[in-house]
Protein backbone atom coordinates (compact mmCIF):
# COMPACT_ATOMS: atom_id res chain seq x y z
CA UNK A 1 0.00 0.00 0.00
CA UNK A 2 1.48 3.34 -1.34
CA UNK A 3 1.01 5.84 1.70
CA UNK A 4 2.41 9.95 1.71
CA UNK A 5 1.71 13.23 3.75
CA UNK A 6 0.43 16.14 2.28
CA UNK A 7 -1.21 19.39 2.06
CA UNK A 8 -4.92 19.64 0.27
CA UNK A 9 -4.33 23.29 -1.62
CA UNK A 10 -7.89 23.59 -3.40
CA UNK A 11 -9.59 21.73 -6.29
CA UNK A 12 -9.35 22.24 -10.21
CA UNK A 13 -10.56 20.95 -13.38
CA UNK A 14 -8.73 18.86 -16.04
CA UNK A 15 -9.69 18.84 -19.79
CA UNK A 16 -9.20 14.98 -21.38
CA UNK A 17 -8.27 14.76 -24.83
CA UNK A 18 -12.06 13.81 -25.63
CA UNK A 19 -13.08 17.22 -23.89
CA UNK A 20 -14.34 15.30 -20.85
CA UNK A 21 -14.04 17.52 -17.51
CA UNK A 22 -12.79 16.14 -14.64
CA UNK A 23 -12.61 17.88 -10.98
CA UNK A 24 -9.88 16.90 -8.95
CA UNK A 25 -8.32 18.37 -5.70
CA UNK A 26 -4.89 19.14 -5.84
CA UNK A 27 -2.49 17.95 -2.89
CA UNK A 28 0.96 19.34 -2.74
CA UNK A 29 2.40 15.70 -1.07
CA UNK A 30 6.00 15.03 -0.04
CA UNK A 31 8.57 14.81 -0.54
CA UNK A 32 8.37 12.74 3.15
CA UNK A 33 11.43 11.67 5.27
CA UNK A 34 11.43 8.01 6.48
CA UNK A 35 12.29 9.03 10.47
CA UNK A 36 10.97 5.59 12.02
CA UNK A 37 10.60 2.02 11.38
CA UNK A 38 8.44 0.03 13.72
CA UNK A 39 8.77 -4.18 13.63
CA UNK A 40 6.77 -6.49 15.85
CA UNK A 41 9.65 -7.61 17.67
CA UNK A 42 10.76 -4.40 19.11
CA UNK A 43 6.99 -2.52 18.98
CA UNK A 44 4.26 -5.54 18.50
CA UNK A 45 3.69 -3.70 15.20
CA UNK A 46 4.64 -2.71 11.59
CA UNK A 47 4.67 0.39 10.23
CA UNK A 48 6.45 3.20 9.10
CA UNK A 49 6.59 6.89 10.26
CA UNK A 50 6.61 9.57 7.60
CA UNK A 51 7.54 13.12 7.84
CA UNK A 52 5.94 16.24 6.83
CA UNK A 53 6.07 20.19 6.67
CA UNK A 54 9.02 21.85 7.33
CA UNK A 55 9.07 24.15 10.14
CA UNK A 56 11.50 26.77 12.35
CA UNK A 57 13.97 24.69 14.65
CA UNK A 58 11.81 27.04 18.03
CA UNK A 59 8.96 25.42 16.73
CA UNK A 60 10.08 22.30 17.53
CA UNK A 61 11.03 20.97 21.03
CA UNK A 62 14.46 19.25 21.67
CA UNK A 63 12.90 15.67 21.81
CA UNK A 64 11.38 16.16 18.65
CA UNK A 65 14.24 17.65 17.42
CA UNK A 66 16.83 14.97 18.39
CA UNK A 67 14.04 12.19 16.96
CA UNK A 68 14.34 14.13 13.41
CA UNK A 69 18.13 14.45 13.79
CA UNK A 70 18.88 10.99 14.14
CA UNK A 71 17.01 10.31 10.88
CA UNK A 72 18.76 13.03 8.81
CA UNK A 73 15.10 14.75 8.43
CA UNK A 74 15.55 18.58 9.01
CA UNK A 75 12.80 20.15 11.12
CA UNK A 76 9.63 18.24 10.41
CA UNK A 77 6.04 19.48 11.73
CA UNK A 78 3.95 16.47 11.34
CA UNK A 79 4.90 12.74 11.78
CA UNK A 80 2.44 9.96 10.85
CA UNK A 81 2.78 6.12 10.83
CA UNK A 82 1.06 3.64 7.98
CA UNK A 83 1.19 0.24 8.91
CA UNK A 84 1.05 -2.21 6.05
CA UNK A 85 2.76 0.43 3.65
CA UNK A 86 5.04 -0.89 1.03
CA UNK A 87 7.38 2.49 0.48
CA UNK A 88 10.54 1.09 -0.48
CA UNK A 89 12.15 -1.93 -3.02
CA UNK A 90 12.18 -5.17 -2.00
CA UNK A 91 13.90 -4.98 1.01
CA UNK A 92 11.34 -2.12 2.37
CA UNK A 93 11.92 1.55 3.18
CA UNK A 94 14.82 2.26 5.61
CA UNK A 95 15.23 5.36 8.28
CA UNK A 96 16.57 8.33 5.48
CA UNK A 97 14.95 7.39 2.47
CA UNK A 98 12.42 10.03 1.13
CA UNK A 99 8.66 9.28 0.08
CA UNK A 100 7.70 11.12 -3.20
CA UNK A 101 4.33 11.38 -5.42
CA UNK A 102 6.13 8.96 -7.69
CA UNK A 103 4.69 5.86 -5.60
CA UNK A 104 1.55 6.62 -7.19
CA UNK A 105 0.12 6.46 -10.84
CA UNK A 106 -2.62 7.91 -12.53
CA UNK A 107 -5.46 5.91 -12.05
CA UNK A 108 -4.72 4.41 -9.14
CA UNK A 109 -7.75 4.34 -6.43
CA UNK A 110 -7.14 5.86 -3.17
CA UNK A 111 -7.89 6.53 0.28
CA UNK A 112 -7.69 10.00 2.12
CA UNK A 113 -7.92 10.77 5.42
CA UNK A 114 -8.07 14.21 7.00
CA UNK A 115 -9.72 16.27 9.63
CA UNK A 116 -13.38 17.61 8.17
CA UNK A 117 -14.16 20.85 8.17
CA UNK A 118 -15.86 22.08 11.64
CA UNK A 119 -19.27 23.46 11.31
CA UNK A 120 -19.96 24.40 14.82
CA UNK A 121 -23.35 23.49 16.86
CA UNK A 122 -25.77 21.83 14.61
CA UNK A 123 -29.40 20.74 14.83
CA UNK A 124 -30.55 16.90 13.90
CA UNK A 125 -31.74 17.89 10.05
CA UNK A 126 -28.23 19.20 9.20
CA UNK A 127 -26.42 17.02 11.11
CA UNK A 128 -28.11 13.68 10.90
CA UNK A 129 -30.61 14.58 8.02
CA UNK A 130 -33.52 14.18 9.49
CA UNK A 131 -36.62 15.23 8.00
CA UNK A 132 -38.65 18.10 9.33
CA UNK A 133 -42.07 18.12 11.03
CA UNK A 134 -45.09 19.85 9.43
CA UNK A 135 -45.45 23.24 8.91
CA UNK A 136 -49.22 23.34 9.17
CA UNK A 137 -51.21 26.19 11.23
CA UNK A 138 -50.58 24.95 15.17
CA UNK A 139 -47.17 23.10 14.64
CA UNK A 140 -44.89 23.52 17.13
CA UNK A 141 -42.55 20.90 15.70
CA UNK A 142 -40.85 22.37 12.34
CA UNK A 143 -37.49 21.63 13.64
CA UNK A 144 -37.66 19.94 16.34
CA UNK A 145 -35.83 16.49 16.52
CA UNK A 146 -39.05 14.94 17.91
CA UNK A 147 -39.44 12.23 20.68
CA UNK A 148 -36.47 10.60 21.90
CA UNK A 149 -37.22 8.01 25.31
CA UNK A 150 -39.78 5.61 25.38
CA UNK A 151 -41.47 6.75 28.71
CA UNK A 152 -41.32 4.94 31.87
CA UNK A 153 -39.01 1.77 30.40
CA UNK A 154 -36.68 1.81 30.04
CA UNK A 155 -36.80 5.95 31.73
CA UNK A 156 -34.23 7.18 29.88
CA UNK A 157 -32.39 8.06 26.96
CA UNK A 158 -30.19 5.24 24.86
CA UNK A 159 -26.52 6.39 24.50
CA UNK A 160 -26.11 7.03 20.94
CA UNK A 161 -28.65 8.62 20.13
CA UNK A 162 -28.71 10.79 17.32
CA UNK A 163 -29.54 14.67 18.59
CA UNK A 164 -27.78 17.81 17.79
CA UNK A 165 -24.41 18.66 18.81
CA UNK A 166 -20.99 19.38 16.95
CA UNK A 167 -20.69 19.01 13.57
CA UNK A 168 -17.40 18.59 11.29
CA UNK A 169 -13.84 19.00 12.81
CA UNK A 170 -13.37 14.94 13.30
CA UNK A 171 -10.99 12.60 11.30
CA UNK A 172 -12.79 10.99 8.71
CA UNK A 173 -11.33 8.65 5.61
CA UNK A 174 -12.80 9.13 2.18
CA UNK A 175 -12.87 6.22 -0.10
CA UNK A 176 -13.70 6.14 -3.57
CA UNK A 177 -10.98 8.68 -4.47
CA UNK A 178 -8.54 7.88 -7.83
CA UNK A 179 -5.33 9.76 -9.05
CA UNK A 180 -6.04 11.75 -12.26
CA UNK A 181 -2.54 13.17 -12.63
CA UNK A 182 0.59 12.57 -11.17
CA UNK A 183 3.20 15.80 -10.95
CA UNK A 184 6.70 14.32 -10.00
CA UNK A 185 8.33 17.85 -10.44
CA UNK A 186 6.03 19.77 -8.64
CA UNK A 187 5.22 17.07 -5.98
CA UNK A 188 1.59 17.17 -6.34
CA UNK A 189 -1.27 14.76 -6.86
CA UNK A 190 -4.37 15.75 -8.90
CA UNK A 191 -7.40 13.44 -6.83
CA UNK A 192 -10.87 12.85 -8.27
CA UNK A 193 -12.99 12.78 -5.86
CA UNK A 194 -13.99 14.61 -2.43
CA UNK A 195 -10.92 15.51 0.00
CA UNK A 196 -11.63 15.88 3.73
CA UNK A 197 -10.26 19.33 5.20
CA UNK A 198 -10.27 23.04 4.68
CA UNK A 199 -7.41 24.21 2.44
CA UNK A 200 -4.24 24.04 3.54
CA UNK A 201 -5.40 21.33 6.06
CA UNK A 202 -3.34 18.35 6.03
CA UNK A 203 -4.28 14.88 4.63
CA UNK A 204 -2.75 11.37 4.50
CA UNK A 205 -3.32 9.86 1.33
CA UNK A 206 -3.07 5.83 1.09
CA UNK A 207 -3.29 3.28 -1.81
CA UNK A 208 -7.52 2.33 -1.24
CA UNK A 209 -6.04 -1.57 -2.70
CA UNK A 210 -4.07 -1.97 0.79
CA UNK A 211 -5.20 -3.02 4.04
CA UNK A 212 -4.96 -0.87 7.59
CA UNK A 213 -5.83 2.59 8.39
CA UNK A 214 -3.06 5.06 9.20
CA UNK A 215 -1.52 4.69 12.72
CA UNK A 216 -0.95 6.67 15.17
CA UNK A 217 -0.19 11.21 14.44
CA UNK A 218 1.04 13.73 16.17
CA UNK A 219 0.76 17.47 14.85
CA UNK A 220 2.53 19.96 16.72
Amino acid sequence: MAAIIGRKLGMTQVFGEDGTVTPVTVVEAGPCPVTAIRDPENDGYSAVQLAFDEVAERKLTKAELGHLKKAGAGTQRTLIEFRDAELGGEEGPKVGDTVTVSSFEPGQPVKVSGVSIGKGFAGTIKRHNFHRGPVSHGSHNVRAPGSIGASADPARVFKGQRMPGRLGGSLVTQLGLEVVQVDTDRNLLLIKGSVPGSRNAIVEVRGADGGGEGGESSDE
